[in-house]
This record gives structure tokens, C-alpha cells and sequence, in this order.
């Protein structure tokens, strides 16, 4: 059990403003192996902190380290160690789902082609993996970024809202899947969530608040 929660990316002294809002002033928090909640209301911050997790938005203050890489002064190392995609984003529509699976398996090294083909299964891609990505659905381009994210491979991988615009089947094959993940002492989920998911073993919680 200490393996499963060593810690894998650690956050000191974090401060990010919007204008007029302040976000996180000197926050410092631990991400463990495992599965890690990130909980809070609307306006909470959820998203700006995986963003600045990421390495996508750069605070204002403070440093972040994975495994002795930090994103200061080793940003492209810090960087592929994550993986991370805005769920709401338009920036891979013009390709299709296995052009974007093939930039994802290039980004990489440790990118699992065994597992991809089983989530394709799994999330019912299939019959979608030629389409291009402005063709498919909200709740589909969501399980093409989540096939990308479980097949990745990478150190620390954060999931926004991950369970939001799929159907039942889908929730039930990536719950069990995170599940089996959550195994790999090497390998960090963070999940941000509204409320608290039933059933998943949390190695860590981040509560932002409502």
C-alpha cells in the first residue's frame, strides 16, 4: 500500500488571479499514485487547477515537480510526463480519431497499443474511428480523449468532469478500467468532479469547495 500512494507530483505555493477574482493564493497540494478527486462547486477553480497541473496556465507564483522534473526549469520534460486535454476543445476537428490517436501515440513513449484497442472496444468507437471529430458527438469526442488518456501511458493524467455526456455502459467500462489503472504504482489519475463519485478508491482529495 505505500507504493500506491507515493507521491508523484507535488504543487508548492501556487497563486493564480483572474482579474478581480483570485483562484489560489499559495495553495501547495500532493498528487499520489492512484486515483485523486479534485471536488468543488462552480467558479471553484477545478479546471484552472488542472490546467496549471498541466503546465497550460501558468501561475502567477510557486513550482511544480514531477519525480524532480519541474515545469520551471524543465518544461517539455514536466510536460510529456502529462497528459491532459480540455474536453470542450475544437482544436483536433478538421482530423479524424485515428489521426488524433496517432499524434497522441507519438507525444507518448510509454503509449499502450493493447489498451487503446480495448477501449476502442470498451466505449463503443469503433464504428467511429475513421470519422473526423467535428462529426461526432459531445459524448463521443469525450471518449475518443478518454481512450487517448487510459492508452497514454503517461505519469500524471487529468480527467475533467470524465463522466459528464456518456451513457451508462460507458461510466461502468471506465470506472472498471480506472480501476485496474489505479494499480500501476507509476501512474496518477486526477478526476474533477462536482461531487464525490461512488465506488473508486480516492489515494487523494483536493476540495476546492462549494
Amino acid at each position: 500500500m505505500e507504493n500506491q500512494n507515493s507521491v508523484l507530483l507535488q504543487a508548492r505555493n501556487l497563486s493564480f488571479s483572474y482579474p478581480g477574482k483570485t483562484l489560489f493564493s499559495e495553495w501547495s497540494g500532493d498528487i499520489s499514485a492512484g486515483i485523486n478527486l479534485v471536488l468543488g462547486g462552480d467558479g471553484r477553480g477545478k479546471t484552472s487547477l488542472l490546467q496549471m497541473l498541466a503546465g497550460d496556465l501558468q501561475a502567477q507564483s510557486g513550482q511544480l515537480q514531477i519525480q524532480g522534473i519541474t515545469l520551471h526549469e524543465q518544461a517539455e520534460q514536466y510536460r510529456s510526463r502529462v497528459f491532459w486535454l480540455e474536453p470542450r476543445t475544437d482544436a483536433f476537428d478538421q482530423i479524424s480519431v485515428q489521426e488524433y490517436f496517432s499524434s497522441v501515440r507519438n507525444r507518448y513513449p510509454q503509449f499502450d497499443e493493447k489498451l487503446l484497442e480495448n477501449v476502442i472496444e470498451g466505449l463503443a468507437l469503433t464504428s467511429h474511428i475513421h470519422k473526423h471529430l467535428y462529426m461526432l458527438s459531445t459524448g463521443s469526442k469525450r471518449k475518443v480523449w478518454l481512450a487517448a488518456a487510459f492508452a497514454a501511458g503517461a505519469t500524471i493524467n487529468l480527467l475533467d468532469d470524465p463522466f459528464a455526456a456518456l451513457d451508462k455502459a460507458s461510466i461502468e467500462f471506465i470506472h472498471k478500467t480506472l480501476l485496474q489503472l489505479a494499480q500501476n504504482p507509476g501512474q496518477a489519475w486526477v478526476l474533477a468532479m462536482y461531487a464525490t463519485p461512488p465506488g473508486l478508491p480516492f489515494s487523494g482529495l483536493i476540495d476546492l469547495g462549494d
